[in-house]
């Protein structure tokens, strides 16, 4: 018995090598049309940015489609994290063109949302059509699902590292084997060098300041960090907040959007909030070098709840990431550190807090930032997890480990 499964082990070790192939290369290249279908609308919107009083309209066809075809599939990134937990059915590949058109149309018409979310359903969808092709069993369901998510986030962003262990830490490292873990890094590595092929570009950050680590700038990290769980936590329930008042008002699921619509173009277009819209790159950009407004943060949360609530579709990093930078470039003013580092660690510790993933977060900081702030960032991204309370951004995401005792203990 032992000998005939040393024999099956080479095609054994094969047959996955080939998977993790396969989906990066299919998610990578998914990840890459969208990337670029991405930037041509927005470059569209800015040119004509009459076209945010269409955001209704655009509403109208999101709502259709997922009314008519993609009611099963709505759940999006809950669904994956759900069908991990406890396998069912295969996910419907309609997920991947569900989302990416509904975010296409976001993003043309105005709205505030981001990209990882749709990068991350569609690897979720590519990756599971191999349980049927392979015959796979609900525990070989579960590293298709990882791979399908660490595809996804490691091409949207580049940053492949982060994404294998996102992959791995959004699902609490429960049920996961060592095998898991060394396939979630094959797989990011495949999507990430396919986005590399299509010479997508990706935005590139710099904190070109590292102050020394003393007590002093210590203490102005950890309250950093506290201020982003707190804002990562405004950000979770708000888009919640949203979500549940729209679906118990506006009983006919497209209708959401629209109302929701009407409302985002008044307040975008009439009250001159463009800056909000979309995903708001330049002005993460921006806020490394130049001092934000107190107040950008907290429009940002306000705008992407309400879009994403309305029934809008996208992701929530990026602004995640908006909120987080501009965040830590308005300390800049009251914080006597660099601003571009104040910004990089409200960047991603907004992000871990709102996740509950802070080896990832901290991982990415690194793989954008350098190595040289690590501990900063590491830090930051620690005390945001903590401190940003037991509900994420993901309805359906399990938390464990030293904060599920914490808030279970104390709260």
């Amino acid at each position: 018995m032992i000998s005939q499964n040393l024999k099956q082990l080479p095609l054994y070790i094969l047959k996955w090598i080939f998977i993790c192939g396969l989906i990066g290369i299919l998610s990578g290249s998914a990840s890459a049309f969208f990337l670029v279908s991405l930037e041509w609308v927005t470059q569209f919107r800015i040119q004509h940015d009459w076209i945010i009083w269409l955001l209704p309209f655009g509403g109208f066809l999101v709502g259709l489609s997922y009314y008519y075809w993609g009611e099963s599939v709505v759940k999006g990134n809950n669904l994956l994290l759900e069908e991990y937990e406890k396998p069912k059915k295969v996910i419907p590949f309609k997920m991947a063109p569900l989302v990416l058109l509904g975010t296409l149309i976001t993003h043309l018409f105005g709205g505030s949302a981001g990209r990882e979310g749709t990068a991350v359903q569609m690897g979720g969808a590519i990756a599971d059509q191999f349980t049927r092709i392979f015959k796979l069993n609900n525990s070989e369901r579960r590293i298709l699902i990882i791979l399908g998510i660490s595809a996804g986030f490691a091409s949207v962003f580049g940053t492949p590292l982060a994404g294998a262990i996102f992959a791995l830490e959004v699902l609490y490292f429960s049920k996961i084997n060592f095998k898991s873990i060394v396939l979630s890094f094959l797989v990011a590595y495949a999507a990430y060098f396919t986005v590399e092929f299509w010479e997508i570009k990706h935005t590139h950050y710099s904190i070109p300041i590292i102050p020394e680590l003393s007590i002093l700038n210590i203490f102005y990290t950890l309250l950093i960090g506290l201020l982003s769980g707190f804002a990562a936590l405004l950000f979770s329930r708000s888009t919640h907040f949203w979500s549940s008042l729209f679906s118990k008002n506006i009983k006919y699921p497209p209708l959401r959007p629209v109302i929701g619509g009407i409302i985002l173009a008044i307040a975008i277009a009439g009250f001159g909030f463009t800056k909000f819209s979309g995903l708001g790159v330049p002005i993460i950009v921006e806020s490394f070098s130049n001092p934000s407004q107190w107040y950008d943060f907290l429009l940002k949360i306000l705008f992407t709840g309400f879009t994403l609530g309305a029934g809008f579709k996208g992701g929530e990093v990026t602004p995640l990431f908006f909120v987080g930078a501009t965040l830590g470039s308005a300390l800049s003013l009251i914080i006597p550190m660099p601003i571009a580092l104040l910004a990089g660690i409200g960047f991603v510790s907004v992000f871990s807090g709102a996740t509950h993933t802070p080896i990832a977060c901290t991982i990415m900081g690194m793989e954008l930032f350098g190595i040289e702030p690590g501990i900063f960032i590491a830090i930051g991204c620690t005390i945001a997890y903590f401190s940003s309370g037991s509900i994420g951004i993901y309805k359906s995401q399990i938390v464990k480990g030293a904060k599920y005792k914490l808030y279970q203990k104390w709260l």
